[in-house]
């Protein structure tokens, strides 16, 4: 276990993002496409639980415009270590609106790091987009 090697909470993004496909992977071997989200968004929050990772679910963000407080703007998927997001989807195909949603998040959240999954695929590499807001692209 990862936890048992290394402190997870000192994590980069980067670093999250690579246990995040390695999970991701797993899981999409293990139960294949067709489901639906909430599936694949149970077995990925057991699997980098199981990592060792500070893993949140269904979490609420709040937004501030002008002077207006919203408590619930939007629902992550996934929010691990306080630094990634995960978007799930089970979906045909990704599309743009898809990654501008993430990155609104990320904006709205003050996060650098978004990774929008889509388990709905022959091979889940074809469904693993990472998006950004202010941090260096490198691809992993």
């Amino acid at each position: 276990m990862i936890a048992d090697i290394l402190d997870t909470t000192i994590l980069k993004e980067d670093e999250i993002s690579k246990l995040v496909l390695d999970a991701s992977i797993k899981v999409h071997k293990v139960l294949g496409p067709g489901l639906l989200e909430s599936a694949y968004e149970a077995c990925l929050f057991y699997e980098l639980k199981k990592l060792g990772l500070d893993v949140k679910r269904q979490v609420n963000i709040p937004l501030q415009y002008d002077d207006v407080f919203i408590d619930c703007a939007y629902i992550a998927d996934i929010i691990i270590n306080d630094k990634v997001i995960i978007e799930i989807k089970a979906v045909k195909k990704l599309d743009d609106i898809h990654t501008a949603q993430l990155l609104s998040y990320l904006r709205i959240s003050k996060l650098k790091l978004g990774l929008l999954i889509n388990f709905n695929e022959t091979t889940l590499i074809k469904g693993y987009k990472r998006v950004v807001n202010g941090l260096e692209n490198k691809q992993t």
